[in-house]
């Protein structure tokens, strides 16, 4: 069985990101709740423990804080951010509020390379982002680098191998964090780098046939990746006891229906039910104009729509969802964990009780890319793989404001041709994401000597490596030029074409 390193969660957008760079090293990683019982972890038996960094004060009444035997376990440990700063003061250091906070970049020079510097040059430009810090280090720590206002940004217990980051590794912004990551599970804690995707595949065939037994499935398949992937993994794990269920909710992209009832004919086996429940969504969605109420609407219509399918279908026991694990860190409440909500997926969160069905999520540990792996490692083809990501309340969230059948045709016929041209011009595989938006906002313009007052379409298209960070795409004018001027003369209604060029973050990828 391949080595496991543990992340415990304190509430950190980059919880995520951190168990990510695990994987990336061939490491399993394994993310669970800061305050997870010691018992549940020496089950596991990691080889190391991450502690995230977090929203919190270490400083704070009821500031979130593990086991305090999880230092007795003998287990390689690094803190990061809130990390360092819990684990310097439940070990008898001190920690004060910075006068001078530190955000964004800043240089950290090294004094001492220890295992976590091994090879890297004396100064880094690394990514802050707190307002405590360490004053007073424990008994048996020693620095290794600063930052300006940080006199302890790096810090090491060699005896027992506890070492801590002020700073967040993990991220892109910072320099060689990845290889202080992979430093940090080599040289601390023997990582043997032995875990691969298909250990994942059988490992997720065995879990799926303890979990369903002989008992039946059904899945909402939309086509893009996460589902059919989730899909074809069932269908490897339990075969004819899972039906897809394909549900047109009339927020669909443009010829999306039969794309999908072609892509499972030819690469999915089992059973493929479609539901066409458009007219219940939009209209339950007229004069709705909040995204956070559009997506509670289209989540509870959808678990309806799943409802009816099921009583159809007879019995049946598990709903199947693709649900990755960004959605499930995203879709955290406050209260239930110390991170914060951004927004909230109508595939998270669990299910009515009147459905009396159980979820099924394979996926809900993976990052997008490695459930492009995984896809690959079940024979998927690439067109499905490579996909671009589509929310699962699908163009509900892309027409800002209230969502009428034109809008919907409008922002259809225009996201057609920006992802057109983007294949023409061989962009679209360069791209983690790319779509149209409907904006309420109509403009003068002039068509044929004839003045016109229509609706603007905003083209988003970013580069990212995991949807938690993403950069606005540097386009081409030409390609940029070439969708404008289509989109103008090609889609009634729209006589304006805008370009997004906020990153993420403080922006999300959608803009609702």
């Amino acid at each position: 069985m391949a080595q496991t390193v543990v992340v415990l969660d304190f509430g950190s957008q980059y919880t995520q990101v951190i168990a990510r760079r695990i994987r990336e090293a061939s490491v399993y990683s394994k993310v669970l709740p800061y305050d997870t019982p010691i018992g549940e972890i020496k089950k596991i038996d990691p080889v190391g423990l991450v502690l995230s960094g977090g929203p919190a004060s270490v400083l704070a009444k009821g500031a979130p804080k593990p086991h305090p035997r999880l230092f007795e376990l003998g287990i390689p440990t690094l803190g990061i951010c809130y990390g360092l700063q819990l684990m310097g003061k439940m070990l008898g250091g001190s920690v004060m509020s910075s006068q001078h906070r530190e955000y964004g970049r800043g240089k950290l020079t090294i004094k001492k390379k220890g295992p976590l510097f091994k090879t890297l040059p004396g100064e880094l430009t690394v990514w802050n982002s707190h307002g405590d810090c360490l004053t007073k280090l424990p008994k048996g720590f020693h620095a290794l680098a600063q930052t300006e206002n940080s006199p302890f940004a790096a810090i090491e217990d060699p005896s027992r191998k506890f070492f801590g980051l002020q700073f967040h590794p993990e991220v892109e912004h910072s320099e060689k964090g990845t290889q202080i990551i992979r430093n940090f599970l080599v040289a601390v804690c023997g990582c043997k780098g032995d875990w691969r995707m298909e250990d994942f595949t059988e490992s997720a065939v065995r879990s799926i046939r303890a979990q369903v037994g002989d008992r039946k499935v059904i899945l909402g398949l939309s086509g893009g990746v996460d589902s059919s992937v989730a899909a074809a993994l069932i269908d490897r794990a339990i075969g004819k006891q899972l039906t897809c269920i394909f549900v047109d909710n009339g927020l669909l992209r443009l010829n999306e229906r039969e794309q999908v009832r072609q892509l499972f004919r030819n690469h999915i086996p089992g059973k493929l039910k479609v539901a066409l429940a458009g007219p219940l969504f939009l209209g339950r969605l007229k004069g709705v104009t909040n995204p956070e109420t559009k997506r509670k609407i289209i989540g509870r219509t959808f678990i309806e729509v799943f409802d009816q399918e099921v009583k159809k279908l007879g019995k049946v026991d598990f709903l199947a969802q693709g649900t990755l694990y960004p959605d499930v860190i995203e879709s955290v409440p406050i209260g239930g964990n110390p991170a914060a909500l951004i927004k909230s997926h109508h595939n998270v969160g669990g299910l009515p009780k009147r459905m009396k069905l159980e979820l099924l999520e394979p996926l809900r540990e993976l990052f997008k890319d490695e459930v492009r792996n995984l896809g690959r490692s079940l024979g998927l083809p690439k067109e499905v793989l490579m996909r671009h990501p589509f929310p699962g309340p699908g163009l509900g969230v892309r027409v800002v404001g209230n969502i009428t059948r034109e809008r919907l045709r409008v922002l259809r016929e225009a996201d057609a041709i920006f992802i057109e041209e983007l294949f023409a011009h061989r962009y679209y595989h360069k791209l983690w994401q790319a779509f149209c938006v409907f904006l309420p906002v109509r403009s003068v313009g002039v068509m044929g000597d004839e003045r016109t007052y229509e609706n603007a379409i905003a083209l988003r298209a970013v580069t990212s490596s995991d949807a938690m960070t993403a950069d606005w795409a540097q386009l081409p004018d030409k390609l940029l030029r070439k969708v404008s001027n289509r989109i103008i003369n090609e889609v009634k209604g729209a006589n304006r074409v805008v370009y997004d060029v906020s990153s993420k973050p403080p922006g999300t990828i959608e803009w609702e």
